[in-house]
Formats: structure tokens, sequence, C-alpha cells
């Protein structure tokens, strides 16, 4: 069983990524679509599970606050009611707090385009990181989540694999270094692959990719 195999087997069962899921398009990327990855990355931030920080995410982006002025344009209250009825009850308070700082953030800092943070950073992996954890309730971690999808629109930061996708890799005897991952697809894939692996982590089914790569 070979490595190409199991990427093929894995992209079958996971090749989605979380901005695919959420709608939006990072090939083409406008100031909503940054932002969008922005508010899903500080929302899987918190100690709850992806599916309910995805679910949290698409509420907001329902509720047409899809860009950073109409985020700004809702009150407090507002922002409560959406996240609590989508998996937030136990964080919607506070997140509706920072989700209001946040925005302030992304529209003072960068007149609501997260490219001028790109442009800023000018290529350097660890300037991008310092930029990106200045936002309220984005760390570390969250950075990681931005980043490894943002890959797939500002190639200057490829090969982008977290520490949880090298474990994961890693689990399904794949290469753990980002540029010997990078090698198994094309650059357009990466991403993709990148979110296979985490989703794959967070659903525990490497035995079930691995049988499927041996047909």
């Amino acid at each position: 069983m070979g490595d190409e195999a199991v990427v093929a087997a894995l992209l079958d069962r996971h090749g989605r990524t979380f901005a695919d899921e959420l709608g939006l398009d990072l090939h083409t990327p406008t100031p909503s679509a940054l932002f969008g990855l922005l508010l899903f990355a500080v929302l899987s931030s918190a100690r709850i599970r992806s599916v309910n920080a995805a679910a949290g995410t698409q509420a907001l982006l329902d509720a047409g606050w899809s860009n950073v002025g109409k985020l700004a344009a809702t009150s407090w209250q507002e922002r409560v009611d959406v996240l609590n009825q989508h998996g937030y009850a136990r964080y919607d308070e506070r997140t509706a707090n920072m989700l209001g700082d946040l925005t302030e953030q992304v529209q003072d800092r960068w007149g609501g385009d997260l490219s001028r943070m790109r442009t800023e950073a000018d290529g350097d992996l660890e300037a991008l990181k310092a930029l990106l954890t200045e936002h309220k309730g984005l760390g570390p971690v969250g950075a990681d989540i931005f980043l490894r999808e943002a890959q797939s629109c500002w190639p200057e930061i490829r090969p982008y694999v977290d520490k949880r996708a090298k474990q994961a890799a890693k689990k399904l005897g794949l290469p753990s270094k980002a540029e010997d991952l990078a090698a198994l697809v094309s650059p357009d894939d990466l991403a993709r692959l990148v979110a296979a692996l985490v989703r794959t982590s967070l659903t525990d089914d490497a035995d079930e990719v691995r049988k499927a790569a041996r047909g």
C-alpha cells in the first residue's frame, strides 16, 4: 500500500476544505471570503466540536453578516441569539463580545480587507502569524486553522501543514514533513489534503482510510 493510495482514499473520504463547506471561495478570495475564514478560525479556537464551530460560522453568514461592515452593524444581543441557537450556548455571550471587538480590529487595522495583512507580511510566514494572532480571540491554534485553508489562495505560505495534520499523517503512515506531504499532491490540492488530514483526526477513522486504500 503506497502513499499515493492512502492519499487517494483520504481525499475520497474527506477531501473538502472547511472553506468549501462554508461556501467561501478562496480561489479568487474577496474580503468577505477571507473574513468568513477568520470567523471560522476564531470560533474553532473555542473548546467545542469542529462541527459546532462550522455551524456557528454558517449561522453568522446565513444571517447576512458576511463582511466586516455587516457584522459591525449588529447588536450584541443579535449575535448572542444566533450563536445560542447554533451550538454556542456555553460561549455565546463571551463570543458575541469578542466578535464585536474583532470586527473593529479588522476594520480599523485592515480597512475590512485581510489581503492587506498579507501584503504587510510580505511573504514572511512568521510575520503573518504574528499579525493574525493580534486579532481578538485568535491564538496560535486559530492562526493554524486560518493558514492551512488560506494556502489555497496565498501560495507563498505553502506548504502549510500544522501539528494536528502532521500527527494525522503519521498515523496513516504518510510522511509527516510538510514538503514531503506536498509532493504527494498538486499545489492546488494541498489545502484539501491538509483539511482531509484534520478531518480524519477529528473523526478518528485512520483505520477505515487505510482499509479503503488497500482496496
